[in-house]
């Protein structure tokens, strides 16, 4: 019994020392209704100040905290909502949340965050309207390396255990859900819209995370649909609709010295429609060195998509740019059961650097014939050690 009473107090210990405590299973759910906290839904009045007491009282709240926000349209400036809380959360938009359009109140990388979360589920129906009109114009990154940042519509930091479903964002300024430092976490029956001409509008960026799912979802966006780069591990997409836009990308990879590496990438059951890229792995040139590897890219649609299979190890968005190679090491990467239509003539392109050639890359079962009127597509393999197995339209250059 000593031994018992013990490990408990430790257990205890543990929790407290992370901010946190033991939440009793039996108490019940307590919503926490915004619009008793002042919340206005009429569009033009900022509700943060409400929405942040709601929320502190649900993350002090030892049961599971619900914070509601019933329908309307809710003005909202930038906000952060922080744990560690006591018990599990749930943040329920039934609404239309707005961001702000005056420039003194979107120069931030960061409209609505949530840091330090566990158990956590943003539910519920609703809208997140980024109002990104009013902000793509401020967008001078390409020629400006020191150019303001413009905000992710929601941003994810150190939450784990987690579940966003059911939502739907439209006109990001920035990037629509950007994912950092989070582990075990889900995004589900997503809608991410964005004109094809807006500037970064990444549908989903994901950077040092471990165990992150994405499924079921539909993407629509003026940059990557889905971006992955450094300290990425054990991500799933799966049955996803991408385009128009970039694509997914693993990468870009190795510009900075704290890159580290991406392993266990799986894109499965997807499809695009007339987007730039398809499936894509991009590494800076020069580089410094880390690596990307066990990814796998299978049973996946190409509608009209320019760049179906791309390995690009010198990239270089912005010439002039550096003489050097990759040292990024990519490998062990699996190209299956990809068919449709491409809208170049090079519909499967594995460049790869000199330095690290790229090892144990796998062509199984694409058809990837030309959607223009006349003429084939063609693969181009540069600095690759692979295989290609079954139908291979274009002829396989490995």
């Amino acid at each position: 019994m000593a031994n018992l009473a013990i490990a408990t107090l430790l257990v205890l210990l543990c929790f407290i020392l992370n901010g946190r405590s033991v939440s009793p299973s039996s108490l019940p759910p307590r919503v926490f209704n915004v619009m008793a906290y002042g919340a206005v839904n009429d569009g033009t009045r900022d509700n943060r100040k409400a929405f942040v007491a709601a929320w502190r009282d649900a993350c002090d709240y030892e049961g599971r905290g619900r914070v509601v926000i019933p329908r309307g349209v809710y003005a909202l400036g930038s906000v952060i909502f922080e744990g560690y809380c006591r018990g599990s959360m749930s943040f329920i938009i039934y609404g239309v949340l707005r961001a702000p359009t005056d420039p003194r109140f979107f120069l931030t990388d960061t409209w609505i965050g949530f840091r330090y979360v566990d158990y956590l589920t943003v539910k519920g129906g609703g809208y997140l309207d980024g109002q990104g009109h009013v902000a793509w114009g401020y967008n001078n990154c390409k020629s400006n390396p020191n150019c303001n940042p413009l905000p992710a519509t929601m941003r994810l930091d150190f939450v784990r255990n987690s579940w966003i479903h059911h939502l739907r964002s439209i006109n990001s300024k920035n990037t629509h859900f950007s994912i950092f430092a989070c582990q075990n976490l889900t995004l589900s029956n997503v809608r991410l819209d964005a004109p094809a001409d807006s500037p970064n509008t990444d549908g989903i960026h994901i950077g040092s995370s471990a165990n992150i799912r994405i499924l079921n979802s539909a993407i629509r966006t003026g940059d990557d649909c889905i971006s992955m780069v450094s300290g990425c591990r054990g991500v799933e997409v799966a049955d996803v609709r991408c385009g128009p836009g970039h694509g997914i990308s693993i990468g870009s990879l190795g510009r900075s010295h704290a890159d580290e590496p991406v392993s266990g990438i799986s894109v499965r059951n997807t499809t695009f429609v007339g987007t730039d890229n398809g499936v894509r792995i991009k590494t800076w040139a020069p580089s410094l060195a880390t690596s990307a590897s066990n990814i796998t890219f299978q049973d996946i649609k190409m509608m009209s998509v320019a760049n179906p299979i791309l390995i690009d190890q010198d990239y270089c968005p912005m010439p002039p740019c550096l003489e050097g190679e990759s040292a990024v090491q990519i490998q062990d990467v699996l190209f299956k059961n990809i068919w449709g239509t491409s809208n170049s003539k090079v519909a499967v392109k594995l460049q790869c650097s000199g330095a690290r050639p790229c090892k144990n890359v796998r062509l199984v079962d694409i058809a990837l014939p030309y959607s223009g009127r006349r003429g084939t597509t063609m693969a181009l393999c540069v600095n690759v050690l692979g295989t290609s197995f079954g139908t291979q339209i274009p002829s396989g250059c490995l």
